[in-house]
Order: C-alpha cells, then sequence, then structure tokens
C-alpha cells in the first residue's frame, strides 16, 4: 500500500498496538504544573501512573493541541517517500488541532501536489478516537484497501462508534469547569458517577447519574448490550483512567458477550478533564444519547 495511517496519541492506544497495526501516532502535548510535556503511548515523558498521582495531589494540568510545525515534522518523510497520508484527527469538538492541520495540510499539498493527504475528523475522543484508529488498522491489514476505500470506511465507521464512560473524579470535572463545586460537593458525598458519551459533533455529553459503585459496571454493560451491534462478532475496547482493577472487573463482564475485549489506558489529554477512575466500554454500533 502507498500509504500511511496516521492518529495522534489522544487516540489512547496501546503502544504495542500501535506498531502492530503500523499507525504513526503524532503525539500531543500537556501541561503540569507550568512544565510542558509531549504524550507518547510509550509514556517515555511521564508515566499514566506519575500523572494521575499529579493530578490526586492537586497538580495544575492544562492540554494544548498540536503545533503547526509538528505535522510537517511527522507528515514531510512519508510524503519525501512518495507515499500518501491518511490521518485520523482528535474530535473537532474539543480540540482546535484539526482545523490547524488542515492548514498545515494546505502548504503541504503545495510543496508535494502529486500526493494525497486526507484529515479525518474522527468525532471522537480518547479511546473513541483509538478505537476507529484500531478497527482502520485492522482493516488496512486484513484488506489492503486502496487509499480512498480506506477513507470512505473511515468516514461511515466513525458515528458508529459507541461510547461510554462514567467519570468517578468530580473534582477534577470541578477544576474543568464542567460542574460547580456544590455539585461536585454533593456528587461525592452521594457518590453519584456522570455517566458520559460523545455527540454527534465530537463533544462530551453528560446523558444520566449513577449512583454508587456496583450500578457503574451494570450501567456500562447495559447501554453495550443495547447499542452494539453484531456483538458476538466484535472485538470491543474497554479503557480506565489508571483504575486497572475497574477495567478488569468490567472486562470480565463483557467478554462472554463478544469475541475479545482489549484493555486500553486513557491518557493525559482526556484524563486532564476527568481525573482517575475513568471506566469506559466502547463498541460499534448505533449511537444512542439516552
Amino acid at each position: 500500500m502507498n500509504y500511511k495511517l496516521f492518529c495522534d496519541s489522544t487516540c489512547d492506544l496501546t503502544d504495542s498496538l500501535a506498531k502492530e497495526l503500523d499507525i504513526e501516532i503524532i503525539p500531543m502535548q500537556f501541561c503540569l504544573d507550568d512544565k510542558n510535556y509531549k504524550h507518547y503511548l510509550d509514556e517515555r515523558e511521564m508515566s499514566m501512573e506519575d500523572f494521575y498521582k499529579a493530578l490526586k495531589n492537586g497538580a495544575d494540568a492544562k492540554t494544548a493541541q498540536v503545533q503547526f510545525d509538528t505535522f510537517a515534522e511527522h507528515f514531510e518523510p512519508v510524503l519525501k517517500e512518495g507515499k500518501d497520508i491518511i490521518y485520523i484527527c482528535f474530535t473537532s469538538g474539543m480540540s482546535g488541532t484539526y482545523n490547524t492541520c488542515k492548514i498545515a495540510v494546505e502548504e503541504l499539498k503545495e510543496k508535494y501536489p502529486e500526493r494525497k493527504i486526507t484529515v479525518i475528523d474522527s468525532l471522537c475522543a480518547s479511546a473513541g478516537e483509538g478505537y476507529l484508529a484500531y478497527l482502520a488498522g485492522k482493516k488496512m491489514q486484513e484488506e489492503s484497501p486502496s487509499f480512498d476505500e480506506l477513507c470512505k470506511y473511515i468516514e461511515d465507521m466513525k458515528m458508529k462508534i459507541v461510547h461510554w464512560f462514567v467519570v468517578d473524579d468530580l473534582d477534577q470535572l470541578k477544576k474543568g469547569g464542567r460542574i460547580g463545586a456544590l455539585s461536585a460537593t454533593f456528587g461525592k458525598a452521594l457518590q453519584i458517577k456522570p455517566l458520559i458519551s460523545v455527540d454527534n459533533e465530537g463533544k462530551l455529553l453528560a446523558v444520566a447519574k449513577i449512583r454508587g459503585n456496583a450500578k457503574v459496571f451494570t450501567t456500562l454493560v447495559d447501554r453495550i448490550k443495547r447499542d452494539g451491534v453484531d456483538l458476538e462478532n466484535q472485538t470491543i475496547f474497554v479503557a480506565h483512567a489508571e483504575c486497572p482493577e475497574k477495567a478488569e472487573k468490567l472486562k470480565e463482564l463483557l467478554s462472554p458477550l463478544v469475541k475479545e475485549v482489549i484493555t486500553v489506558k486513557i491518557g493525559p489529554i482526556i484524563g486532564t478533564h476527568v481525573g482517575q477512575g475513568m471506566c469506559a466500554a466502547l463498541c460499534v454500533g448505533e449511537r444512542n444519547l439516552t
């Protein structure tokens, strides 16, 4: 195949899975107490354990979109090799990365007019973006589609990615302005946890409130059973923000329903906003935002 598949590190794939599927990853940036880091899937600059520990200790975390020059740095060597590029980008509903990339690509197209560069707005976040990239990578491996065929497949699939997240750390949502201080206080006292999905504009959407830890798992499993299509033949994702025990329990509950469950970790780009303890399940199906 004369093209290369790219994604950014917001996708939260494992490093080994990205390499296995030959997906090149563009690092995203985050800032912790005024110190800048790039998030690589191999966690070379900061481990997820250290990142979430810092959040728990009150560190101020911020995220930043991929810089203009970074795209040229990653894309140009591939273009020089005579290959085309498909880039699955972090949702435009949460980041300016997509728009910045489009500007960078216009400049690169002037320099390499014979090459194709397609930037796909995933309208997905975190492991949802990673799940879309995983499906594209598997398609590429197993069927060797043409450039245009893979682009069409990704566009067709992106609105079929079902995301369900339960957030545990209400303090981090409060810091990010997602909920008020009073809501966070009462939420913690009553053990209320938001059930979140991603809407059709690629933005996080609070759908319901779950009371108590036990209902977290049944709620996620019920949503996957309700929304998933042909689940028994699917490989699905379970994702967690430094809470492997929760992820393992969720995997055990979902495994009898599907062909395979892959577990991934939620990195600092979304982790900054949701904090430690978030658990998620993702599959292919029909989005139902209720």
